[in-house]
């Protein structure tokens, strides 16, 4: 024991030249391997991102495995729980300089197949898996590990706390020994010894300056030691750069190799500075940030790569800190400088602040970014200098995540790798913010620095909110350096770093994810992946590149789709097999324009195969029909439209012709095949394209249409098809243009136009038979389709305006269609209608040269108007009309055409003449006269007088025309004629009621004039009452029924007047309407009184030859209108007026029934007396009981009998009368709970404390017990904002009126500077006593109270009980002796009623017998 504390204390002499170990701590510590060549320091700094060389091949020339594993091998292999991960890929830093015989640990031979981890992440592949591939590695080094573990347990050095990486890698442990192994992870040097570790604690920090030429050490007891890593020497051990009794956080160089920073528990910030003076190493600490501000967590110094030295930032040496509350970027240089301050606001006090440089190029600048995150959200700053010198920190666009970080690095300046609260990795590509690949790494089994944030090794004297962050640090266990993240666990080491973009795509392909692998290639073919690395140089020599790999890609999956085809089945199963597999071969032959690959090699492998060759051919199609495959070979062609022709798909493969170079093909058997299979428009194409030649396919579809229109037979469907291909074709030949699409040659388009007319006008077809009328081809065009070939010859005139031989074309055409048409009789009148617009046409155009005899237009103006019978009508009235329009009109004499047009009865032909002789007023006899459209002529009347554009004497002229039509136009439409009336003839009302001879159409005339519900604006009219009182008189004798609906809807008529009508014709209920109307209560219960009593009479008359009676509905019916009337107006009478309308109804129903010897009494005696008992229930609500008794006893009918025969009777009214006993408790009952509810509710909310949204000012954004001034108190609004009274004043927003202090919200007052200030109370308890404003009895609610309100109404929102029972009230009040009055005019209760779900539920308790 004490020769091992000697061989510790000697290797810490510093005045040793080396700190060697003994020879036997030596051998147990490198037994396991041996030392090789060490790389440089410019080969391992080199990130992967920033290379702008071209590529290397030599770089990707990786060994190949002679017996790869299979998947079955790979999945029944046995995990090894002591090593759980195995190296992915034989590159570590870099795979040149590794020696696979030397180090077993890190093995060329161990390679993806034996990652376990990766065998998990396999079994399940994400979207981004399949998007992205596997875009990082990541790797145990075995050498490194194992190493650390046996250092472990040979010499006692403790578990690994603390790593830092460089071109070397140094380990720090709990024992306070500092393990630097090289790239080759060899053990080059043990720093310290176990000794000094007991005196000094674990090593807490480390840290490699940039020449890797030294070691800071920081130690949980707070000491630091400087390595020199060239010697292994100790050239500085200090105590004394910090307050005793607090661990080292972090420590790390700048770029300033005599600069360097550290972090301790305490929560402050010291620069160390170091120097030499007389050959005496010295440091000097400089105290940057106290931990009593605010403790400071997390440093990070800026740090620029060699070729970034020079820039003007880096002279500031600016450094990052990260407290529990805020973000502070300082500059070091020239002199200590704060540049940026940024508060976190509200966060998890257990997550961990985090920050990270990294220089990025934005626009034409490169400048560092800051990233910094405490909690799911990473913020992003840029930094920049101006030319003053100032430094400006603009904010990017935040990072949002779905989960808590503890970790943030930079791994490109694209690329950034995450590692979350529950060790997952997140590869997140920064600009897009999608992430790339998520692994989980627990195995890893991080270290964490929980105890140094506690400070354990000094008594755990720290703060709670720090040791509460440190539950998740690990600031210490991961470091970056070129492109690869070093992860330290418990027992391990791993890196992670980014696989080359050869490496994505081969370890796609491992997994037999070759779709996934030729769309990866493919995104960075086009420069769209993301993360890329390895792929560097010009954009042309990248595609070629990347074009060859995706090359063997696809020959690979050639012969992988052909070997794993199922070799039994259905048929469909193999065709589904290939439609799912080789458009994936097509479609990245085409985007890689591989013609010469997909024809040749591909199609051969597919030949193989009938399936996979006619799925090949079928998955062309949709590039062919898009014009995107060109140059497809003649077998290719030939063998694609026999694939067509196997399988019918006849349309398709003439989809496929009409794009298709076929001059390859034997031209004869394609139209030979394009005809028997009624492919048109392909055979069209070949005869075009094939051979120029135009005419041949219109003698073809000629000869097949025209002997059937000929004969005046009827078309098939196909013949119809066939007829509107050749109009169409027609039509493009004569435009210039290919059928079916495309454009003509240029310079054949002037011999095809020629070919085409000379086609037409052929005198006669070849081979045309002895009998063949001249000019086939026009007049089978003509009857097939007169108007579309117009049409076709019309848009062909347009094209020849200046082609001389062209027009003389056009007068030929013209001469024919005139001979073929007029000559002959079997075109309808439409068809010729059609010539002779279409020729009016031409003639109208400005530039026309066209010669028309006009003796021709006489003679169809007699055809059309002078037909030998009257079929057609409305066809030759149309055509002749579109011929005026067209401008044939010129052609016409006038007047003879009126003549001729009114004599055939065409209206529509004189109404176009006569407002072109603005003879409107004549238009209105057209209209008349026109049986088709008579109820037209009120809208065109309408429009004359309302529409400005007309003269004064023109619309008199109408109006006095409309005038002298009244009654017929009262005919044809009462409701139209009558709106029209109203608004153009509103004075003349009167005057035309007097010339209307027909009472029936005066009826219908006043009933759509003034009945509001037929829709006329009742505003409009100013009618005296004898108007109406004549409608009324009308109506009574044309529909009595409707006489008293109407009288409830009409305003304007005289009460007395109207009741004598009314009474004239003996209508009982209307009459008793106008006497309530008019008050006299009394005589219209007795109209309708003596009306009920005659209809009893009828029914109790005793006369035997009557078998006519009444009905008893009617009777029962009028008997309710009568108690409706009755109880309407009981309300409003005294007692004896009450009485007087009771007592005579229930009279009324009562002495019929005395009639004892009436025959027709018996059969309605049950009937009566259920009318009876009616009468007594309603009338019991407004007459006193015993009088209603009295009334009954005294009748002979019930007097004389028992008791027990007006038991039911009595026993109904005492049940009444229980139902309202009942009705007046369970209100009252009601009432006093809704109050007493509504009182403890108020009281509850009032008595409620307030909860502030935040525990600091919304002002300074200090907490709120900040201080204990005498001064200061704590306000804290309803709408939950909290402030301090001091910070309130400093803002205005507390005034003193009259001793009280009156506060407003500053936060939402910004928004409503209209609000009123809140009081509260002077008396407030000083400290952190909460203050409430309240407002005050004559002020207003101010907008924080008013919303509290709101939401108390909202949560206690429903209908209240006393509006129920006000509704209630409302009905059947008055029926009482004033139970309830509420007041009528409260609009603010709404009706229950309007609820169709409501109802309530009260029932009389019932009769309990004694």
């Amino acid at each position: 024991m004490d020769e091992e504390m000697k061989m510790e204390s000697q290797n810490l002499d510093p005045d040793q030249g080396s700190c060697s170990m003994t020879d036997e701590l030596s051998q147990q510590l490198l037994s396991q391997e041996a030392p090789s060549p060490k790389l440089s320091v410019t080969e391992l700094s080199k990130e992967l991102d920033s290379k702008s060389d071209l590529i290397d091949d030599k770089e990707f020339d990786i060994p190949q495995v002679d017996t790869p594993p299979t998947l079955e091998s790979i999945l029944n292999e046995t995990d090894d729980e002591e090593e759980p991960f195995v190296l992915e890929d034989p590159c570590l830093l870099n795979v040149d300089n590794i020696d696979t015989h030397s180090y077993d640990t890190s093995s060329v031979a161990s390679s993806d197949s034996g990652d376990r981890t990766h065998l998990k992440r396999k079994k399940k592949l994400h979207d981004s898996f399949s998007v992205h591939g596997s875009v990082i590695r990541l790797l145990l080094l075995k050498g490194i590990s194992a190493q650390v573990a046996s250092a472990a347990a040979k010499v006692d050095a403790g578990t690994p706390t603390a790593i830092a990486a460089s071109s070397l890698i140094a380990v720090g442990t709990s024992r306070g020994l500092a393990l630097i192994f090289d790239p080759n992870q060899a053990l080059r040097l043990c720093l310290g010894s176990t000794a000094v570790g007991a005196q000094y604690g674990a090593i807490s920090a480390l840290s490699i300056n940039n020449d890797c030429s030294r070691l800071l050490c920081g130690f949980a007891k707070g000491e630091i030691t400087m390595w020199d890593l060239a010697s292994g020497k100790l050239l500085r051990s200090i105590t004394d750069a910090h307050p005793p009794g607090t661990a080292i956080l972090h420590i790390k160089f700048t770029d300033d190799p005599t600069l360097a920073i550290c972090n301790d528990s305490g929560g402050s910030v010291f620069e160390l500075s170091f120097k030499r003076v007389m050959g005496v190493r010295t440091c000097e600490s400089r105290c940057l940030f106290s931990g009593s501000k605010g403790e400071v967590c997390c440093i990070e110094p800026l740090h620029a790569k060699t070729e970034l030295r020079d820039h003007p930032i880096t002279q500031y040496s600016l450094l990052a800190m990260a407290s529990l509350t805020k973000i502070l970027v300082i500059g070091l240089k020239p002199s200590l400088k704060v540049w940026m301050t940024f508060p976190y606001g509200r966060m998890d006090p257990s997550s961990v602040p985090l920050l990270a440089w990294h220089f990025v190029a934005v626009q034409t600048s490169v400048n560092p970014v800051l990233a910094f995150c405490r909690g799911d959200v990473v913020h992003f700053l840029l930094v920049k200098r101006d030319e003053s010198g100032a430094i400006h920190v603009t904010k990017q666009k935040q990072l949002h995540l779905h989960y808590d970080l503890i970790n943030f690095t930079w791994i490109n300046s694209r690329t950034v790798v995450l590692l979350d609260s529950v060790e997952k990795l997140h590869v997140i590509d920064r600009q897009t913010q999608e992430e790339l690949e998520t692994v989980e790494i627990s195995e890893v089994q991080l270290v964490y620095n929980s105890s140094h944030f506690k400070s354990l090794a000094t008594g755990g004297n720290v703060s709670q909110a720090l040791a509460l962050v440190g539950e998740k640090a690990c600031y210490q266990s991961i470091s970056n350096c070129g492109g690869q993240i070093f992860y330290l666990g418990t027992k391990s080491v791993h890196v992670m770093t980014l696989r080359s973009w050869r490496e994505r795509i081969d370890h796609l392909l491992k997994q037999e994810c070759l779709s996934e692998a030729l769309a990866l290639a493919w995104s960075f073919h086009e420069g769209k992946a993301k993360a890329v690395v390895g792929l560097s140089g010009d954009e042309h020599k990248r595609k070629a590149v990347v074009a060859d790999r995706m090359v063997e890609i696809l020959i690979q999956y050639t012969d992988r789709t052909m070997k794993k085809c199922p070799d039994q089945g259905k048929i469909q199963v193999m065709e589904q097999y290939f439609q799912d597999m080789v458009p994936v071969i097509v479609d990245y032959c085409l985007l890689l324009q591989r013609m010469d690959l997909l024809f040749s090699q591909m199609y051969d492998k597919m030949s193989e195969n009938s399936v996979a060759k006619g799925v090949f051919l079928e998955c062309l199609e949709p590039y062919i029909l898009s014009d995107k495959l060109v140059g497809i070979t003649a077998q290719i062609m030939k063998d694609l439209l026999l694939h067509f022709q196997d399988k019918n798909l006849m349309a398709n493969m003439e989809a496929c012709i009409v794009h298709m170079d076929i001059t390859s093909l034997d031209i004869q058997q394609v139209v030979l095949m394009c005809w028997e299979n009624h492919l048109y428009d392909a055979m069209i194409y070949v005869y075009n394209s094939g051979m120029n030649d135009f005419i041949t396919p219109m003698e073809k579809l000629f000869k097949v249409i025209a002997p059937s229109l000929a004969a005046g037979k009827s078309l098939s469907d196909e013949q119809v098809i066939m007829g509107n291909k050749l109009l169409v074709y027609i039509s493009c030949s004569l435009a210039g243009r290919a059928y079916p699409l495309g454009n003509i040659p240029e310079d054949l388009v002037p011999l095809v136009k020629n070919q085409v007319f000379e086609f037409l006008i052929r005198l006669h077809s070849a081979e045309a038979p002895i009998d063949e009328e001249v000019y086939p081809y026009v007049r089978t065009l003509l009857h097939f389709d007169t108007r579309e070939f117009l049409n076709v010859l019309a848009l062909t005139f347009e094209d020849f305006k200046n082609d001389k031989q062209a027009v003389e074309y056009q007068q030929r055409i013209v001469d024919i269609l005139l001979k073929v048409m007029v000559e002959n009789s079997d075109f309808t009148p439409s068809q010729v209608g059609c010539l002779f617009t279409f020729l009016a046409r031409q003639l109208a155009k400005p530039n026309n040269t066209l010669f028309v005899n006009r003796t021709l237009f006489d003679q169809v103006l007699e055809f059309l108007c002078s037909p030998d019978d009257d079929s057609r009508h409305s066809e030759r009235q149309q055509v002749l009309l579109e011929l005026l329009q067209a401008g044939g009109i010129v052609q016409f004499e006038e007047s003879r055409l009126i003549q001729m047009a009114e004599k055939a009865e065409f209206y529509q032909i004189c109404e176009f003449m006569y407002e072109r002789e603005h003879c409107y007023d004549k238009i209105i006899d057209c209209y008349l006269r026109d049986p088709l459209r008579k109820e037209e002529v009120f809208g065109y009347i309408h429009n004359i007088l309302s529409i400005p554009g007309y003269s004064t004497e023109e619309k008199q002229s109408v109006w006095q025309k409309a005038m002298k039509h009244i009654e017929e136009l009262l005919s044809v439409s009462p409701s139209k004629a009558a709106d029209m009336i109203s608004v153009h003839f509103s004075d003349q009302i009167e005057q035309i009621i007097q010339t209307l001879q027909d009472q029936h159409w005066l009826f219908q005339f006043l009933k759509n004039l003034l009945d509001p519900r037929e829709g006329v604006n009742q505003d409009l009219l100013q009618l005296s009452p004898s108007v109406t009182e004549q409608f009324i008189e009308l109506l009574c004798q044309y529909e009595p029924d409707q006489v008293l609906e109407t009288l409830q809807f009409l305003e304007v008529y005289r009460l007395e007047e109207t009741i004598q009508v009314v009474q004239k014709y003996q209508l009982h209920e209307a009459s008793s309407y106008l006497l309530e109307k008019k008050g006299d209560i009394h005589g219209a219960f007795l109209v309708m009184l003596e009306w009920l009593q005659s209809k009893l009479l009828t029914l109790t008359h005793d006369n035997e030859k009557s078998t006519e009676f009444p009905s008893l509905k009617n009777i029962e019916l009028t008997l309710a209108k009568t108690i409706a009337l009755c109880q309407r107006n009981s309300h409003n009478l005294n007692q004896q007026q009450r009485e007087a309308l009771w007592f005579p109804l229930l009279e009324a129903m009562m002495s019929p029934q005395r009639l004892s010897n009436s025959t027709v009494l018996s059969l309605y005696s049950d009937f009566l007396k259920n009318l009876t008992m009616q009468v007594l229930n309603n009338m019991a609500s407004f007459i006193a009981l015993p009088l209603i008794l009295q009334r009954i006893l005294q009748d002979p009918v019930y007097g004389r009998g028992k008791l027990g025969e007006i038991q039911g009777l009595v026993l109904g009214m005492l049940d009444s009368f229980n139902y309202e006993q009942t009705l007046l408790e369970t209100t009252t009952n009601l009432l006093n709970r809704d109050l007493h509810w509504s009182l403890r509710n108020l009281r509850a909310s009032m008595a409620r404390g307030l909860n502030p949204k935040q525990d600091y000012c919304c002002i300074c954004l200090q907490q709120y017990k900040r201080r204990q001034e005498s001064a200061d108190q704590i306000i804290v609004f309803s709408c939950g904002h909290l402030y301090h009274s001091l910070c309130l004043l400093s803002k205005d927003c507390g005034i003193d009126s009259q001793g009280q202090m009156r506060w407003t919200c500053f936060k939402c007052n910004a928004s409503n500077r209209s609000g009123k200030l809140s009081e509260t109370s002077s008396e407030m308890k000083k400290g952190t006593t909460l203050s409430l404003p309240q407002t005050s009895s004559e002020s207003l609610l101010d907008p924080q109270q008013a919303q509290a309100f709101d939401q108390l109404c909202r949560l206690y929102r429903g209908t209240s009980r006393l509006a129920l029972l006000t509704e209630l009230s409302r009905d059947r009040g008055g029926e009482k002796h004033g139970l309830l009055h509420v007041s009528q005019g409260d609009a603010a209760l709404n009706s229950v009623f309007q609820n169709e779900t409501f109802q309530l539920h009260l029932t009389p308790p019932p009769v309990l017998d004694e």
